[in-house]
């Protein structure tokens, strides 16, 4: 006898225990990754404050950081390290979280989620019609940009250094790569 896999909703999701762990729902199956550690918060910290700052003072919309719900479906419910909601969308931010895609999510790749960011989350991401995904790498100390395409992402721009540089779709952002590393 032939049994299927269990599908888990955003009702098992939401039912799981708050003990320190992340929990997602990948296409109904469940992810679970350690805390993110000091050096991985340090950079996320720092690039809130530069993206909220950026666009809080020109009324683009809103920045989350984690832990914040993503419901892209009934069966994937994400934690993106930051989730940016441009003004024209801002319906879709709920007590529950954001329900849809966001404007922009961004991972800071940890030893635990590399395989995860950029492969299970990429498709996801895609899949889910998210415009922008951004993927921090603290050991390369690069951010890669990449823009939903028909078939998928692309990668619209790789920088690292300490030239200030504009990642999409924030043209008037001038963001220094080097300010986030700790």
């Amino acid at each position: 006898m032939a049994t299927g896999r269990i599908v888990l909703t955003y009702e098992d999701y939401a039912a799981l225990p708050n003990d320190g762990r992340r929990y997602e729902v990948h296409d109904g199956e469940l992810s679970v990754t350690p805390a993110p550690g000091r050096r991985h918060q340090e950079i996320i910290g720092n690039l809130y404050v530069v993206l909220r700052q950026h666009v809080e003072a020109r009324a683009l919309g809103v920045v989350f950081l984690s832990p914040f719900d993503v419901i892209l479906s009934a069966t994937t419910v994400v934690q993106p390290d930051l989730v940016y909601v441009e003004s024209s969308r801002i319906s879709i931010v709920t007590e529950r979280g954001v329900e849809g895609p966001p404007s922009v999510v961004v991972e800071v790749i940890s030893p635990s989620t590399g395989t995860i960011d950029r492969a299970v989350k990429f498709q996801l991401y895609a899949r889910h019609r998210v415009p922008f995904y951004w993927i921090v790498d603290p050991d390369a100390r690069s951010i890669e940009a990449y823009e939903r395409a028909d078939t998928g992402y692309v990668l619209a721009t790789a920088v690292q250094g300490t030239d200030p540089v504009s990642l999409p779709p924030f043209p008037e952002l001038r963001l220094n790569p080097a300010s986030l590393w700790p």
